[in-house]
């Protein structure tokens, strides 16, 4: 398999025709697979068997100029493919549903929905495994995924803490909830998250940090809360409030 590093860890990039292949044939390539980049102009039938295969599995594909591919690959023998792959083993939604059952734990899950910054997310992973969050899922696309300074952020934990990424986070959280899961989000209007009875089979919804949540999102959320505040600053950054919000969730669960 060749692999080679430019300012990237080795690890995260794979390249040519077969080593893909290998990849993207293995079961779990929509968890391992972060993007997938094909030479601009570039016809052919190895090309055309990579993108069949990579719809097939909805990973992310971007058109891109040989320059770019020959300096990810240091001028190997990419064949027009290049693909990076996360070194982060996350975990099957469904599988660690049934692992918490087997062990009689409820469902304590935490949701970011297209959080962007990556010391935000570790922050907020940090946060999560202090107060004993048995889940985290995240998008696959449009939002940050583990990266080396997501990893420096969590000091850890993720290392503990269980990962899954998902498709569509709005059919994700539709199929929780029919495992009587109850989902709480985020907003400036909503009940105040001191009165939250966050017992239970519980997910909390965080927003992006300039957008908050997603409308499709919100449409889905059985009870949104809110953090009241007196300042001129009505908002506060993504891991702060995730940890007021987190904390609160411990409060009520350990009462």
């Amino acid at each position: 398999m060749n692999s080679i590093s430019n300012n990237i860890n080795q690890a995260e990039i794979i390249f040519g025709y077969h080593a893909t292949i290998a990849i993207l044939q293995a079961e779990n390539a929509p968890q391992k697979v972060n993007k997938i980049f094909l030479q601009k102009g570039l016809h052919s039938e190895k090309i055309a068997a990579i993108v069949k295969i990579a719809r097939a599995k909805h990973l992310v594909i971007q058109d891109t100029p040989k320059t770019r591919l020959d300096e990810l690959t240091n001028h190997g023998n990419h064949q027009g493919i290049v693909l990076t792959v996360t070194p982060f083993e996350y975990v099957d939604l469904a599988q660690l549903l049934q692992d918490l059952r087997g062990r009689n734990e409820e469902p304590f899950f935490l949701i970011l929905d297209n959080i962007n910054d990556p010391h935000n997310f570790g922050s907020i992973l940090r946060t999560a495994d202090a107060v004993g969050v048995n889940g985290i899922i995240i998008p696959k696309r449009r939002a940050v995924g583990v990266t080396s300074v997501v990893a420096k952020a969590s000091t850890g934990a993720i290392e503990r803490l269980p990962i899954a990424r998902v498709t569509n986070l709005v059919q994700t959280i539709k199929q929780l909830k029919e495992q009587n899961i109850w989902i709480f989000g985020t907003d400036m209007n909503g009940t105040d998250y001191r009165q939250w009875n966050a017992r239970g089979a519980i997910a909390l919804v965080i927003g992006n940090e300039g957008k908050g949540l997603s409308p499709l999102v919100k449409q889905q959320v059985d009870q949104v809360l809110t953090i009241p505040m007196i300042g001129k600053v009505q908002s506060l950054n993504a891991s702060v409030a995730t940890g007021v919000l987190l904390y609160q969730a411990f409060t009520s669960r350990e009462s």
